[in-house]
């Protein structure tokens, strides 16, 4: 947990050393959610400019470490030098705080339902990924993630 707490620290370090004219090129919920899956560091870095904090996730394995990096309408899960999940506050017609039902009919038929959350495969990239909504007590959106099932 040290070694992640100080990686993140000198990633913090690196993009507040960034020149000013890095600035980002447009926002996260502008982007379509699929193509932020897969970016890399740099990529991630010139679309979005640097991110509004950085923090460490521990995994159920210590290889299951991630570098988050947050930014307003959304946050970015880094293994090695590329994102494989984002948890965004909106994608494919759904925002956080939409019924279950809304999400439903915003997904279609091919939405699968496992306990709190629905899950929803998505097949326009050559990796497998899926988008899940994960619903509070009350039954609306806490949480969308969109992310690579093969890691």
């Amino acid at each position: 947990m040290l070694l992640s707490k100080y990686r993140c620290l000198l990633l913090l370090l690196f993009l507040w050393s960034l020149p000013p004219g890095l600035q980002a090129q447009e926002h996260p919920g502008q982007a379509d959610p699929v193509s932020l899956i897969g970016l890399s560091l740099d990529q991630l870095i010139r679309r979005f400019g640097a991110p509004r904090s950085v923090y460490a996730v521990r995994g159920l394995e210590h290889w299951q470490d991630d570098v988050v990096f947050v930014y307003e309408h959304g946050d970015f899960y880094i293994y090695k030098d590329r994102v494989w999940k984002a948890g965004l506050k909106a994608a494919r017609g759904i925002r956080t705080g939409d019924t279950r039902g809304a999400v439903i009919m915003a997904l279609g038929a091919n939405a699968q339902v496992r306990g709190e959350s629905l899950l929803y495969t998505l097949d326009e990239r050559s990796w497998p990924l899926v988008l899940r909504c994960d619903f509070d007590r009350a039954g609306r959106v806490q949480a969308i993630f969109i992310y690579r099932t093969d890691f």
